[in-house]
């Protein structure tokens, strides 16, 4: 009786072994596995694309550019090819969101440091202000590490294409001023294929958080 017993328990045992396992397996199959869109400019709110491009729904990627960087250096796609990397609009002079949004870049900054695959991208939106010497200091006081991190001035009605174009993040001027931009809080990620990942306000600590975990999952997607 006792042997029939011991049996009995070690068949229960196994059982619920291979029980837990299978659950498991399962779990993990029907586990919706994360997955980060890839947008284009009919995806997006329409104010915030050019109006050329508001159509296309595939195969939308960044533009070729070319601008100059706080140590006057030229700076264009090919610096950023095969990278990560965030973008964003500012001005030295912002009073608004702007100080939020470099502190946050900041942060950003800390958690990519040691990571090679990924970079950082600031425009001004007043190159007429801010130019090389002036991003210079402006970089100086922030910490900006200058192998992780551009901020660029050049032409303005380049930085406003890029931005409407390429980047989707910027909303339309007064219209009788064509390129004169209104500010952005947006963060935009951008992938090793030139591909539009992801927008987070630059301003909430905890969308930087989303952020920073979404540049280490495509840091490892294949």
């Amino acid at each position: 009786m006792k042997s029939v017993l011991y049996k009995y328990r070690i068949f229960i045992g196994i059982f619920l072994i291979f029980s837990a396992i299978t659950l498991s397996l399962f779990y993990n199959a029907l586990k919706p596995q994360k997955m980060l869109p890839i947008y284009n400019p009919a995806d997006v709110n329409p104010e915030l694309v050019d109006s050329t491009i508001q159509y296309v729904s595939k195969y939308h990627t960044i533009a070729d550019f070319s601008f100059t960087n706080q140590n006057g250096k030229t700076i264009t796609q090919k610096d950023y090819e095969g990278k990560i990397y965030v973008t964003d609009f500012f001005f030295t002079t912002c009073g608004t969101i702007c100080p939020k949004m470099t502190t946050n870049l900041v942060e950003v900054q800390k958690a990519i440091i040691n990571n090679p695959k990924v970079m950082l991208l600031s425009h001004t939106v007043f190159p007429e202000v801010d130019n090389v010497e002036v991003l210079k200091v402006y970089a100086e006081e922030h910490g900006v590490v200058d192998s992780k991190w551009n901020l660029v001035t050049g032409d303005k009605k380049e930085i406003y294409a890029m931005a409407r174009k390429s980047y989707l993040a910027v909303k339309m001027g007064k219209p009788s001023e064509l390129y004169d931009m209104v500010h952005t809080e947006n963060f935009v990620l951008v992938d090793a294929k030139r591909r539009v990942r992801g927008f987070y306000d630059g301003t909430k600590k905890e969308e930087v958080q989303k952020l920073i975990e979404d540049i280490e999952f495509l840091s490892n997607e294949k």
